[in-house]
């Protein structure tokens, strides 16, 4: 059980590190060659889009599995695997976790009451301005903090293989 708890949270720490590498690397430097009008739209699509079962399925499944398999790897005598998956857990917890919800989101719920349509042209400008800056730098703290999750949990895996064949 613990092995297949632990692939499981490998592939959802990766399948969310995937994909804000991924928003990133393309998607967000798309987005920024956008006029502001179109910008704040595909926003807007996007961060509804984006509440569906896939993606919290891999969102919350981290959030959940990351310190399932610390505890599950808890022993008396603290394997390397634990402190490398609760150093992953915390870090998931507030820089995926917690950037998520106390930043990003609170920006992505302002633009969704923002109607584009209503705005003349410096409102529109203005509301970018608001937005695109502080979601882009919580979302590369986010990206940052995801990866290294990974790393700790795909490092856990071989520091596992390591004392099994000794």
């Amino acid at each position: 059980m613990t092995e297949m708890t632990l692939i499981l949270c490998a592939t959802s720490t990766a399948l969310i590190a995937g994909l804000f590498y991924a928003y990133s690397c393309s998607v967000n430097i798309g987005l920024a060659r956008l006029p502001d009008n179109e910008y704040l739209a595909a926003m807007q699509a996007i961060n509804s889009a984006i509440q569906n079962p896939l993606f919290f399925m891999s969102f919350m499944g981290a959030l959940i599995l990351l310190p399932l398999c610390t505890w599950l790897n808890y022993d008396g005598l603290l394997p390397n695997r634990f402190w490398l998956l609760l150093a992953a857990s915390i870090i998931y917890w507030v820089g995926v976790f917690g950037v998520t919800v106390l930043g990003n989101v609170p920006l992505n719920d302002a633009l969704a009451g923002f109607d584009i349509r209503a705005a003349d042209m410096n409102g529109i400008a203005q509301q970018r301005i608001a937005f695109e800056q502080p979601w882009l730098l919580l979302h590369n703290i986010r990206t940052i903090a995801s990866v290294v999750c990974l790393l700790l949990v795909l490092i856990s895996l071989r520091c596992d293989l390591k004392q099994t064949i000794v």
